[in-house]
């Protein structure tokens, strides 16, 4: 079948979910519409829609000026079995003692790991990026130097690979939220295959934003792997959440970004404890 896409870039988070909701009544109707914040540091929002039959370019020009963005870029996409073509793509991973594999590498997987099985979705972090990289070789690091979580969340979750990999390692169950309905259902089907069901509770959530979080609270481990605006907004909620001692791994954060994070983090009495910079992504260890 064949499939079009339309792309349109604007500034705001507010016009960008505006335009997105206004996509969804366009004629003919998408089957999907995604808002994002790009994350090159440009302050844009990208909003896209999916077509099954060719979009109407003068609909999608009013709804372009009167949101003020770019014109629409309207393209036929070929048809591609996806789901093989990244499986084929995504090797396993290796971060420190985990071992991230979807299920058509399972007879890859070595005796001494600890094995977490993500198969490609429509949530973030399969353990290729730089980030969720990042966050799992911080765990191991911090595991290796004699922590062990008692009290764990993981906040902007998407495939709660990072509550599970806590989970993996420290007998208490795991918090795991995302602010996205599709991401907890992702995450929730993952904790489930990977027998982790009954240790990683998964939650809809605005960062701590839920009573689960609020009576499991504080936390000597948080993982936020977001972006750089989210997290520092979550700053103070963050400092309130962690227990004196504990420790916060966030990333989704370029290079460049990391000093900024790192000082608002500090005026909130959470410091710099490591860094790790992989290709455009830092992912920083923060003790309070």
């Amino acid at each position: 079948m064949t499939t079009f896409t339309a792309l349109t870039t604007l500034t705001g988070r507010d016009a960008a979910y505006a335009l997105g909701d206004a996509m969804e009544r366009l004629e003919p109707e998408p089957t999907g519409v995604g808002v994002f914040e790009m994350e090159d540091g440009s302050g844009l929002w990208e909003v896209g829609g999916y077509f099954e039959a060719m979009p109407d370019d003068t609909a999608l020009a009013v709804l372009a000026a009167a949101m003020g963005a770019k014109p629409f870029v309207v393209s036929e996409l070929p048809e591609t079995d996806w789901v093989a073509h990244v499986r084929r793509e995504l090797a396993p991973v290796v971060a420190g003692r985990f071992f991230v594999y979807g299920s058509h590498d399972a007879d890859k997987v070595p005796q001494d790991c600890e094995p977490l099985l993500i198969e490609a979705a429509m949530a973030f972090g399969t353990g290729h990026h730089g980030t969720t990289l990042g966050c799992l070789r911080a765990l191991d690091r911090l595991a290796n130097a004699g922590f062990a979580g008692q009290n764990v969340a993981d906040i902007g979750c998407g495939t709660a690979v990072l509550a599970m990999a806590a989970a993996r390692i420290w007998p208490q169950t795991v918090l795991a939220s995302d602010i996205d309905e599709v991401a907890v259902d992702v995450a929730r089907a993952n904790v489930l295959a990977n027998g982790l069901e009954g240790r990683v509770a998964c939650v809809e959530a605005a960062g701590f934003d839920h009573p689960d979080l609020a009576a499991a609270g504080p936390f000597d481990l948080v993982f936020a792997n977001i972006l750089k605006g989210p997290l520092i907004a979550l700053a103070p909620d963050m400092a309130a959440a962690l227990q004196p001692g504990g420790y916060a791994i966030l990333s989704g954060i370029l290079n460049e970004q990391a000093d900024e994070v790192i000082e608002v983090y500090a005026r909130n009495g959470v410091n710099l404890v490591h860094r790790e910079s992989i290709v455009d992504w830092t992912t920083l260890t923060l003790q309070k």
